[in-house]
């Protein structure tokens, strides 16, 4: 198995009415599919849950970014880092890699989220830093985001600048960073910034 890692956790949780110890196995791969989200059992045996899908995500800071795709039902694990396209976006810009779960939250969610939790209408004098971008990791994602992307642009009055790119290289924040929300509940920058954000998400 050419696996680019491999996370284990021991999760205890309660199935089918009895409380159990189990190991929850995921597998995460470069490319568009990540392999299938697995629980192992005391009783030595493999359930498959289903397969999660991955899309790059930036708009404004990763921290907020982060926290509001960590709180959305059906997101697996949010990578904090910048993402580099192709020209004339192949610099590094500040974005996240959501792994999320199809069955249970829809493409067309996720990108709604992101519009409305961050300045997709301005071209900013930071959007070097802050590329509003979506990043694409197959030519389905990418056609599918376009699609998207134009029936959204029917809820806001200005003119979207998203842009729809793909996926090329990806650098992760250093550890200290990571997690920023969860960390730091309490930090001015989580009062000012992420929990207005968090807020709005519940209006969407």
């Amino acid at each position: 198995m050419n696996f680019r890692s491999v996370k284990i956790s021991v999760i205890c949780g309660k199935f089918n009415d009895h409380f159990s110890i189990y190991m929850k196995m995921s597998f995460f791969t470069p490319y568009h599919h990540s392999k299938p989200v697995l629980f192992f059992n005391p009783i030595l045996k493999f359930i498959e849950v289903e397969d999660s899908l991955k899309i790059g995500l930036g708009g404004g800071c990763h921290w907020c970014t982060e926290a509001i795709f960590q709180s959305v039902d059906g997101v697996v694990k949010v990578e904090q880092g910048y993402i580099a396209s192709e020209a004339p976006a192949e610099e590094f810009s500040e974005a996240v890699i959501v792994h999320y779960l199809p069955k249970r939250v829809k493409m067309k969610r996720l990108l709604e989220i992101h519009l409305h939790t961050h300045n997709s209408t301005s071209n900013h004098s930071f959007r070097e830093k802050y590329r509003s971008a979506i990043y694409y990791f197959s030519t389905e994602d990418e056609k599918a985001g376009k699609r998207i992307l134009k029936e959204l642009q029917k809820e806001f009055e200005e003119e979207l600048v998203t842009e729809i790119l793909p996926f090329r290289k990806f650098k992760p924040s250093r550890e200290q960073i990571q997690d920023y929300y969860r960390k730091n509940p309490d930090a001015p920058f989580c009062k000012r910034y992420i929990e207005p954000k968090l807020e709005r998400l519940k209006e969407i």
